[in-house]
């Protein structure tokens, strides 16, 4: 390993941790998933920052939290004068090149200040989306079986891209980012990943907990997206489906990690595996994400590590945040962060799993009444989405999670909060806030979220200005065009 390792950073959209086998899931392959966690270190405890794509993604860059400095829409990107990683690594010496156009992170000119490459060099030829049949599947995101008719996707382009630049690689140091789309809905793919999977034999769905204790978006989705009814077998179908798209991706992993090694650059190269959030798929009765989504399925990362000449076939249960990759990267690049961030470097976890890093996990999300003119308007088949959050923001309002190893606690700005005993209850169904005899619970972790909130409300810029600064005025007698009064 040199003193600056090459990364690859991989990253799917809307993965859930438990959907990998590496993570637990016995129903799947991801030989690729799980080679390179052989390798290296999975952490069955990471938590995203946010449940939507945006915000998380400016999360994960940055070492900020959501609320940090307002990163919390699809359409309040990272800014030119906010740092975020790739940037950071390109002042520090290293070639940085994104494979593909997944956006949603920068805005507009941020991306060509922070990487020298980006897009394709074997271009897309289809898009994503389409027509869905006919009946519930659009309200459940689902196309299923797309055609193989040679056309390339945006994921598969970018995937050619990555294998084409690694085949003549600058020299060393380089940062790959490999973002896809996959496996995000609509559910959809093609042969042999959609046959892949035995229909009868993908688990269920976690069933609704008690209405009562659940929060209300959970009724009002299922109500006006007319999926209450919807079959197990209907359900297991789509769930078939996004196991057939995390194949695919897999198999992507599988080469992109061999073009890698081809290139003889695998002993100087740290590979980062993580998503940016989860996906609902049934549970509860649900699909997709929301806004103040704070449910394990939508909210804990697949993360893995692997290289670094660390141990492999480790696995970790530390609290993790997200943040946390941000200062993981730039402590093994030997780089040093040019801001303050929140984010506790996992190196001393890829050297010893059993260290102790963070007490708690925090995740937060939605809105205040006062921003709903501020929301999306999404088109079909998000707009009932858009449609329920404009007429009750309430639906969406702001909500923080913080867990620890035992307890999940729920803290919503407009409903009554939630708590659940994470080891008994683990698809967090039945809410044991307000009951006597968890109060000194409830009351610790409410402390700790006021605590977080205060602690990571703002950061001092990196920069200060003079208290007295020179200001430019007229002569004595001119006239003055702007008068100071």
């Amino acid at each position: 390993m040199t003193s600056r390792p090459n990364f690859v950073i991989f990253m799917p959209d809307q993965l859930r941790a438990d959907a990998v086998g590496a993570f637990g899931n016995p129903h799947i392959g991801t030989p690729h998933i799980d080679a390179l966690a052989a390798r290296g270190t999975t952490f069955h405890q990471a938590y995203v920052q946010h449940p939507v794509c945006s915000p998380s993604r400016a999360s994960i860059l940055t070492g900020w939290y959501p609320h940090t400095a307002g990163h919390r829409t699809l359409t309040h990107l990272l800014k030119e004068h906010e740092p975020n990683l790739l940037r950071i690594l390109k002042d520090a010496g290293y070639h940085v090149t994104w494979a593909g156009m997944r956006g949603d992170t920068f805005a507009p000119g941020v991306t060509e200040t922070s990487v020298h490459e980006y897009g394709f060099s074997a271009m897309p030829t289809v898009g994503y989306g389409g027509e869905y049949p006919d009946g519930v599947w659009s309200r459940l995101f689902y196309r299923g079986r797309v055609p193989d008719d040679g056309r390339i996707d945006p994921d598969e382009a970018a995937v050619r891209s990555a294998e084409r630049w690694l085949a003549n690689p600058p020299e060393q140091p380089w940062v790959l980012f490999v973002p896809l789309v996959a496996p995000h809905c609509p559910f959809q793919v093609e042969e042999p990943w959609f046959s892949r999977f035995d229909r009868d034999a993908v688990p269920d769905p976690a069933a609704p907990g008690d209405p009562l204790g659940e929060p209300r978006y959970m009724r009002a989705v299922r109500e006006r997206y007319g999926i209450g009814e919807v079959t197990p077998e209907q359900w297991r179908e789509v769930v078939a489906t996004y196991y057939g798209m995390i194949a695919r991706l897999d198999d992507q992993l599988g080469r992109v990690m061999g073009a890698v090694a081809d290139a003889g650059a695998a002993d100087d190269t740290v590979t980062l595996f993580f998503a940016d959030h989860g996906e609902y798929l049934g549970d509860y009765g649900l699909i997709e994400k929301w806004p103040s989504a704070m449910h394990d399925c939508i909210t804990r990362d697949p993360l893995i590590i692997s290289g670094g000449g660390f141990a492999g076939g480790q696995t970790s249960d530390a609290m993790v945040e997200m943040v946390d990759v941000l200062p993981t990267v730039l402590e093994l690049a030997g780089v040093e962060a040019p801001h303050r961030h929140f984010g506790r470097s996992l190196v001393p976890l890829l050297r010893d799993p059993a260290a102790p890093h963070r007490e708690y996990a925090f995740t937060e999300g939605g809105f205040t009444v006062e921003e709903e003119p501020q929301l999306e308007r999404p088109a079909f088949p998000y707009d009932l989405k858009g449609e329920l959050q404009h007429e009750d923001p309430t639906l969406v309002g702001k909500a923080v999670a913080v867990r620890d190893r035992e307890w999940t606690y729920v803290w919503r700005l407009y409903e009554s909060p939630e708590l659940y005993r994470r080891a008994g209850d683990p698809q967090e169904r039945v809410n044991l806030a307000g009951r006597g005899e968890h109060a000194e619970v409830e009351r610790r972790l409410r402390d700790a979220v006021l605590r977080w909130m205060v602690e990571t409300a703002d950061v001092l810029p990196a920069g200060t200005d003079p208290r007295l600064p020179q200001v430019a005025l007229p002569a004595p007698g001119a006239s003055l065009r702007h008068p100071v009064i």
